[in-house]
């Protein structure tokens, strides 16, 4: 089992987190990093509320890229992509794009008491008590032409790119311990490679590489892992302050007019912890432990529209568009998630982790090239030691399982029938 650090995270949630050698930093400073990540987002989904409502408190986080830290489609609440360089999707469609951020992480202006070589990957022991800051300049690499940007959906704001293509995703703490443990772990290679803590007028970014960068007018999808994609704690702070929520009420029937109780209806309001319940059984993430959150092909089309996607039919049918029946590209993407499971099966990191609201992007190009990276870490938080988890046992509640296991053997088998039938 992993040790604890004497400083425990702030987040709501968090628990212990893993410490490590100061050695390793050294050693992973000279490791090349995957390809980079971008941000942005625009024409081919974004949704308004039509009813000019403003958001509740705790509507969005900067923890995560979803607007709803988990829900029906969670990630996306920005995710800016360009043509050729930029970071998933993780799209939202009009239901996903109103929802809301649980967890009310905040903002985080902490003093900070070290730093970096610039654009270092950096690994948990730097950070101690205070956030890594990174001073860093530009690149003196080539930087590649970029295509312009086109956003998906979300909120702007939380994500900005610099003049060598790195993504500055808006600080959060629990996704920045996440990074700094996994830059030391085996699954180091289905992660972005983490730089550290990053300022652009006044705000703090964490600071990664663009995933997008060594593909040509690539197709992205993202998909949301687990059987779940909202925390324990969640459901326990909604517990502690069972108020009905109008807005949430609206949002549920925007959905499914039918879906509110006669006393629901009659109040015009739900709890939070029911809508969070409701709002897991509308996709596949209750029935196969994932869900595709939106795919953008080369040709710049975005679909979003997958919060009612539940059964494997109609994942396949998505699966064979986002490929162009491309079985070759179906081969790349099942031995990298054959790849993915046995490395999560062995990684320390995984074992001690609740994995809540993470995404897999899948990205490929028309020259065959494809890539999977886990993305998405605001809403991992660490199991208290010795306690670990296998992600494969059905979740009850208490027992802090999220099915990301049993969600990816399920991802794979449907790739593996996808193949044997062609």
């Amino acid at each position: 089992m992993t040790k604890s650090p004497d400083t425990p995270a702030p987040c709501p949630g968090m628990g212990d987190h893993h410490n490590h050698s100061e050695e390793h930093v050294g050693q992973l400073w000279g490791r090349v990093p995957v390809p980079e990540l971008v941000v942005t987002c625009e024409p081919c989904g974004t949704q308004h509320d039509p009813h000019g409502r403003s958001h509740h408190p705790d509507d969005e986080s900067i923890c995560s890229d979803s607007g709803l830290s988990g829900s029906p489609a969670s990630s996306l609440a920005l995710r800016k992509l360009s043509n050729a360089s930029s970071i998933g999707l993780s799209p939202a469609s009009s239901f996903e794009d109103c929802e809301e951020e649980f967890m009310g992480y905040g903002d985080y202006n902490q003093t900070r008491d070290g730093g970096l070589c610039p654009g270092e990957p950096i690994t948990t022991d730097s950070w101690k008590k205070s956030k890594i800051m990174v001073n860093w300049s530009p690149s003196s690499v080539p930087v590649k032409k970029r295509s312009p940007w086109v956003q998906v959906v979300g909120h702007a704001g939380n994500f900005q790119t610099d003049s060598d293509g790195r993504l500055l995703k808006k600080y959060c703490e629990c996704e920045q311990l996440c990074f700094l443990q996994l830059m030391s772990d085996s699954l180091r290679p289905f992660v972005p490679t983490y730089y550290g803590v990053t300022q652009r007028d006044e705000q703090d970014y964490n600071l990664m590489d663009d995933l997008l960068a060594d593909f040509d007018s690539p197709c992205i999808m993202d998909c949301k892992m687990g059987s779940r994609t909202y925390l324990e704690e969640e459901l326990k702070k909604a517990r502690e302050s069972p108020q009905p929520r109008k807005d949430m009420y609206e949002k549920m029937i925007a959905v499914d007019p039918n879906a509110p109780s006669a006393e629901e209806r009659a109040r015009q309001a739900v709890l939070k912890t029911r809508y969070m319940q409701w709002r897991e059984t509308l996709s596949s993430t209750a029935t196969l432990g994932f869900r595709i959150e939106g795919i953008k092909k080369s040709d710049g089309n975005c679909n979003t529209n997958f919060k009612r996607t539940k059964y494997k039919d109609e994942v396949v049918q998505a699966l064979e568009d986002f490929v162009d029946n491309n079985m070759l590209i179906l081969k790349s993407y099942q031995q990298r998630l054959k790849e993915l499971r046995t490395v999560l099966e062995n990684s320390d990191f995984f074992k001690a982790h609740e994995v809540v609201g993470s995404s897999l992007l899948f990205v490929h190009d028309q020259t065959g090239k494809a890539g999977i990276w886990m993305i998405d870490f605001g809403k991992t938080v660490p199991m208290t030691s010795p306690l670990t988890l296998d992600h494969r046992t059905p979740w009850v509640e208490g027992n802090r399982e999220d099915g990301y296991l049993w969600g990816l053997d399920n991802f794979i088998d449907i790739l593996s029938n996808m193949i044997q039938e062609n």
